[in-house]
C-alpha cells in the first residue's frame, strides 16, 4: 500500500504540468459547450467518454451546426488520426498493464504520451503503475475542468467571445515546437499552403474537411515518391 502512495505522489509531481494546461483549456471548453445551450451534464459525459481535446472543441461547432454522424467521424479521424501512431509506439507497454490495457490506449492524449515518453520512474516503483496514475490524473484534470467550466458558465454572465481561440493557441504553440524541433519544414508549409487556399476558395464555413484531405493526399504522394529508388 505504502507503494503505491508513493507511485501516486510521484505521477502526480509528473502531471502537474499538464495539469495546469488542461484545467484552463477544459474550463474553456466547458464555457463553450454551456453557451452552446449544453450544460454540465453534457461537459462531464463528453470528457469522460469523448476525451478528444481539440477535437471536443471542434465538436462543439459540430453540435451547433447540426452536423451529420460521418461528416463528424470524418473529422475526428482527421483530427485525431495521429492517436492511432501514438498507440502504436506504446503497444508492448500497455500490454504489461493487465486490466488497465483498454484504458491507457483510450486516454493516451498528446500530453500524456509526452509524459510517458520521457516516464523514469525511481528504483522500487512500477513503471506499469505509475503509467496508469498518470494517465488517469490527466483524464481527471479534463473532466474538473470542463465540468467546473460548464457551471461557471451557468451562473454567471460570462462572454465568451474569443475564448474558442484558446485551442487555436494551443495548436499554434505545438506548431511552433514541431518547426523549431524539426528540420523537415515541407509538411507544415504543405498543410499551412493547402488550408489558405481552401479558405480563401471555400470559405470558413467548409474549408477545413477539404483541405485536410487534400494536405494528407499530398503528403502521401510526397512520401511515397521519397521511397521510389531513382532509375538511372
Amino acid at each position: 500500500m505504502e507503494s503505491k502512495v508513493k507511485e501516486l505522489r510521484y505521477a502526480i509531481v509528473q502531471s502537474i504540468p499538464v495539469m495546469l494546461g488542461y484545467l484552463f483549456l477544459g474550463f474553456a471548453f466547458g464555457l463553450m459547450l454551456n453557451d452552446a445551450g449544453y450544460g454540465f451534464w453534457w461537459a462531464f459525459f463528453i470528457s469522460l467518454f469523448v476525451y478528444a481535446g481539440s477535437m471536443q472543441f471542434v465538436l462543439v461547432t459540430l453540435l451547433t451546426a447540426g452536423a451529420s454522424l460521418w461528416y463528424t467521424l470524418i473529422m475526428t479521424l482527421f483530427v485525431n488520426g495521429r492517436h492511432i501512431f501514438y498507440g502504436l509506439s506504446f503497444v508492448e507497454n500497455f500490454k504489461k498493464t493487465g486490466i488497465t490495457y483498454p484504458y491507457m490506449i483510450f486516454s493516451l492524449t498528446d500530453e500524456t504520451f509526452s509524459l510517458l515518453c520521457d516516464l523514469k520512474v525511481p528504483e522500487g516503483m512500477r513503471e506499469e503503475r505509475v503509467s496508469f496514475y498518470i494517465s488517469l490524473l490527466d483524464h481527471c484534470y479534463w473532466i474538473l475542468g470542463s465540468c467546473v467550466g460548464a457551471l461557471v458558465g451557468s451562473v454567471l454572465p460570462i462572454d465568451t467571445t474569443g475564448i474558442d481561440f484558446s485551442m487555436t493557441a494551443l495548436f499554434t504553440v505545438i506548431v511552433v515546437n514541431q518547426w523549431m524541433d524539426t528540420k523537415e519544414h515541407k509538411p507544415a508549409v504543405i498543410g499551412g499552403v493547402v488550408g489558405v487556399l481552401c479558405l480563401l476558395v471555400l470559405g470558413a464555413d467548409t474549408f477545413l474537411l477539404p483541405a485536410l484531405t487534400i494536405a494528407a493526399i499530398i503528403l502521401l504522394g510526397v512520401k511515397k515518391k521519397c521511397y521510389i529508388p531513382s532509375q538511372s
